[in-house]
């Protein structure tokens, strides 16, 4: 698997998938031993080994990066990266929680490829990362003689009482 030039996210990894739906890619479980300085997971792997996972996402996770969680890693190797997982899942009592930051972009665009969200994009040029003043935002539908559409996606790991 290769590092992809947007977000680190490998091409095909959030993709279309044979008979409909959307193929996120092969994950590996693990546990969550700690996180730190923003960026790092310590996780135990199903073999016992302890390897450091990439953890993108710069919010504070809270209540769902508490240590003992099983959670999920996309593998990410001989890329020349740093650490070659990256922590993808966390798994609650009551959902799995999504916590890396650049995945819903991914999420948007692959289901829209796969005809999933057609009616949102119903006869729209999709135009990505749109420069807006000093910023970019994700997402601009612009449509024949109506106003353009820009959309910012957003990504939410906030746990409370156990519920994602």
């Amino acid at each position: 698997m290769q590092d992809g030039t947007d977000g680190g996210i490998p091409p095909g990894y959030l993709a279309p998938a044979p008979g409909g739906g959307l193929y996120w890619g092969a994950l590996t479980r693990a546990v969550l031993l700690r996180r730190y300085k923003r960026f790092l997971a310590d996780v135990r792997l199903d073999d016992g080994s302890v390897v450091t996972a990439h953890t993108a996402n710069t919010g504070a996770m809270t209540g769902c990066s508490e240590p003992g969680r099983p959670v999920w890693l996309s593998w990410h190797g001989g890329g020349g990266r740093k650490y070659d997982y990256t922590l993808e899942l966390v798994d609650m009592p009551t959902a799995l929680v999504g916590v890396n930051t650049g995945v819903p972009n991914h999420l948007l665009f692959a289901a829209a490829e796969a005809g999933a969200v057609a009616e949102f994009l119903r006869g729209a040029t999709v135009r990505r990362e749109v420069r807006c003043g000093d910023s970019r935002l994700d997402l601009m539908l612009q449509r024949d003689g109506e106003p353009d559409v820009m959309v910012e996606i957003k990504n939410c790991s906030l746990v409370e009482d156990g519920t994602a």
